[in-house]
C-alpha cells in the first residue's frame, strides 16, 4: 500500500495546498494532511480549526486523513506507515530549500522518499505567510483560500475589517 504524508503548517488552508493534494490524490492509496506543531512558529488559526478545514474540505475522499504532530516529520510517517513525504514546489528557491530537508529525512529514515510536486503556475503566489499578511490588514483573500477559511476570517472580523 502506497501511504503518504503531505506535511505543513496549514496556516490557513490555501488553493495552493489544495492543488498539490488533488494531484496527489492518485499517486497514493491513502493521503495524510499532517498539521506539524513548530514551537518556534505562532500559528494565526489553531490547529483543531486546520483540521476542522480540512476534513469538511476532505468530508468526500475516503483516502484523506487529516492529523496533527509534533517532532520530525519522519516520525509521524513511521507512525502512520507512510513511505512517502509530499511537498509542493512553487519557485527554484523552495526546491533548494526543501532538497536540503528531503536530505535530512532521508539521511534519518532511508525508507521515507519524498515526492516533489510543482504547484500550477496561478497558485505560484499563494503562500500561507502572504495571505496572512492580507488578513492581518484587512484584504480580501476570497481568490486565495476555499470558502470553510473564508467563514472562520469573516467570523473572526470586526467591523472595521480588523482580524482579531
Amino acid at each position: 500500500m502506497r501511504i503518504g504524508l503531505f506535511p505543513g503548517t496549514f496556516d490557513p488552508v490555501t488553493f495552493g495546498h489544495l492543488d498539490i493534494i488533488e494531484r496527489a490524490l492518485p499517486l497514493f492509496d491513502k493521503l495524510y494532511i499532517g498539521i506539524g506543531i513548530n514551537s518556534n512558529k505562532q500559528p494565526m488559526f489553531a490547529a483543531e480549526t486546520r483540521i476542522q478545514w480540512l476534513n469538511e474540505l476532505f468530508k468526500n475522499e475516503e483516502k484523506v486523513e487529516a492529523l496533527i504532530y509534533e517532532g520530525l516529520t519522519v516520525d509521524c510517517c513511521r507512525k502512520i506507515d507512510a513511505n512517502y513525504i509530499i511537498r509542493g514546489i512553487r519557485y527554484v528557491n523552495d526546491f533548494e530549500y526543501e532538497k536540503a530537508i528531503a536530505d535530512m529525512n532521508r539521511s534519518l529514515d532511508e525508507n521515507i522518499e519524498t515526492v516533489f510536486l510543482t504547484c500550477l503556475p496561478k497558485y505560484t503566489s499563494v503562500a500561507s505567510t502572504l495571505v496572512r499578511d492580507v488578513i492581518k490588514n484587512g484584504g480580501d483573500v476570497s481568490q486565495f483560500v476555499p470558502d470553510s477559511v473564508l467563514r472562520t476570517i469573516r467570523q473572526r472580523t470586526n467591523r472595521n475589517g480588523i482580524f482579531a
